[in-house]
């Protein structure tokens, strides 16, 4: 190791040094610009015989005496450059042998070939030096190994890592498809505020900043909800945000605090039209990305052509707690019931402050872990989404669905709660259960209850971290593998 680091001051050395000396000799190694007619990707399509003028990064060379190879990369494509004496004289291939290293950014005009291997190249006639690197490249065949490394420095890891360089590039296609997919099927493409002066829009525990100029806490956006359905309110029927969303808790493989989420919202629409709707969505795009319908999991593929498979919330977790947990209104006789089932020891439930917190324990110990294939879960009890809209059946559950794998939810989507009295009813109802000293409680946003007191259409809406699925698309291993710059310690 001390070797390898000794190594590394000695090229830093010999790289500032030569920095030096082209300043002295009136050279600039780092240009303004240059004009480039095609990128590398492009230029890989071109017939042989084409002139060209490209330009990247080197990261490779093989040197022949007076002739060598050398590839300019940047994510896209790779393309492979000669250089000889027989078309740049002997004192410009040495300048370049000699100032030019892995790493630098290069100009390069010339014609395009294919070798007697078959590989296309461009015949250097003309090169610029475009920048200097001071610091060498990852190893070659190694690259970044370092873990944390990789997070911090994912300029460096998106160069020697296919695969990293793979998933953030999809990132961008996925996100462009998302957005194509929505505006085709009459969807508006709205902003909302990330700073924000009441908590609402999802169950979590938020971040909390001063506004100087009006002397006022504010929090950082958690979900774009209340924002896009008073945008509905004003008359746009079809929705949708790709939104930064910021959440102030734990952090493990699937959770970040800072996380990009789409939502979109349709006016008279229930949750089965969203059921439909997202249901072929995701098809087309896992389609889009992977070439066909179909998902990997755990080393299974799941064809998503089918119908996905439905499983009842209530149902299912009154199968496996023996008993109806929707006819327990107080927390802590639902506390003690479940503690009787002896699934759980008294001090895993204690602290929860309400019947939501505990049914969602529940559900998440017992039930989310065995949903491996592709599943809509719907009917889910009332006390868990203070937003929802109540079911006519019964208005003690809610008309919502996910969509898991893996024990992963990918989406989350219901009937909209667009009835005034009750919508201030249930948020009055988180006001109390933050004064009990549930950190995830909403607020009592009154600009949002004004809105709807003006009249809101029926409607359904749904929200997809982005993020979540993209480590499902690519099984990643963690959710930091798909964000460009994710926030380290």
């Amino acid at each position: 190791m001390q070797e390898t680091q000794e190594n590394l001051y000695k090229e830093v050395d010999i790289r500032r040094n030569k920095i030096d000396t082209l300043k002295q000799e009136g050279i600039n190694p780092y240009a303004e610009k240059f004009e480039c007619t095609h990128s590398l990707l492009q230029a890989r399509e071109l017939p042989e015989g084409t002139k060209v003028s490209v330009a990247g990064r080197m990261v490779a060379r093989r040197i022949f005496g007076k002739f060598m190879f050398f590839k300019l990369s940047d994510a896209f494509a790779k393309l492979q450059i000669s250089m000889s004496v027989n078309e740049v004289d002997l004192e410009t291939y040495k300048w370049f042998k000699d100032n030019v290293d892995l790493a630098d950014y290069v100009g390069v005009t010339g014609e395009l070939y294919v070798t007697q291997t078959g590989e296309l190249t461009v015949k250097a006639l003309e090169y610029k030096l475009l920048s200097k690197a001071m610091l060498p490249l990852p190893e070659k065949f190694h690259g970044l190994t370092d873990i944390e490394a990789r997070y911090r420095q994912r300029y460096l890891d998106v160069i020697t890592n296919e695969e990293s360089n793979k998933v953030l590039i999809g990132r961008s296609k996925m996100v462009a498809f998302i957005r194509d997919y929505l505006q085709k099927h009459d969807f508006i493409e709205v902003e909302t505020p990330i700073l924000q002066g009441a908590v609402c829009g999802a169950s979590a525990k938020p971040f909390f900043t001063h506004h100087n100029a009006l002397d006022k806490e504010c929090n950082l956006r958690i979900a774009p909800e209340v924002y896009l359905k008073q945008v509905v309110a004003g008359g746009v029927p079809r929705v949708f945000e790709v939104a930064k969303c910021f959440r102030n808790e734990g952090m493990d493989a699937s959770h970040l605090q800072e996380f990009t989420q789409v939502e979109w919202y349709a006016s008279y629409w229930n949750f089965e039209d969203n059921i439909k709707f997202y249901s072929n969505f995701v098809r087309e795009l896992v389609t889009y990305m992977l070439g066909k319908p179909e998902i990997i999991v755990r080393g299974q593929a799941f064809d998503l052509t089918p119908e996905f498979k439905r499983v009842n919330y209530v149902e299912t977790i009154n199968s496996i707690l023996g008993f109806d947990f929707l006819a327990y209104e107080d927390v802590e006789k639902l506390k003690d019931k479940v503690v009787a089932t002896k699934m759980f020891e008294e001090g895993e439930v204690r602290d929860l402050k309400t019947c939501g917190a505990v049914i969602d324990y529940v559900y998440k110990r017992k039930m989310r872990p065995d949903i491996i294939e592709p599943t809509i879960l719907f009917n889910y009890p009332a006390c868990l989404v203070p937003l929802a809209r109540r079911s006519d059946k019964n208005p003690k559950t809610i008309e919502m669905f996910q969509f898991l794998i893996n024990g992963e939810e990918l989406c989350k989507a219901y009937s909209e709660l667009v009835d005034p009295i009750i919508q201030r009813e249930t948020l009055e109802e988180q006001a109390k259960a933050k004064a009990a000293g549930d950190e995830e409680a909403m607020d009592i946003d009154e600009d949002f209850l004004l809105a709807m007191e003006h009249g809101m259409p029926p409607m359904s809406g749904l929200g997809m971290g982005i993020d979540r699925l993209l480590v499902m698309l690519y099984n990643q291993p963690s959710i930091r593998d798909v964000v460009w710059f994710p926030i380290m310690k």
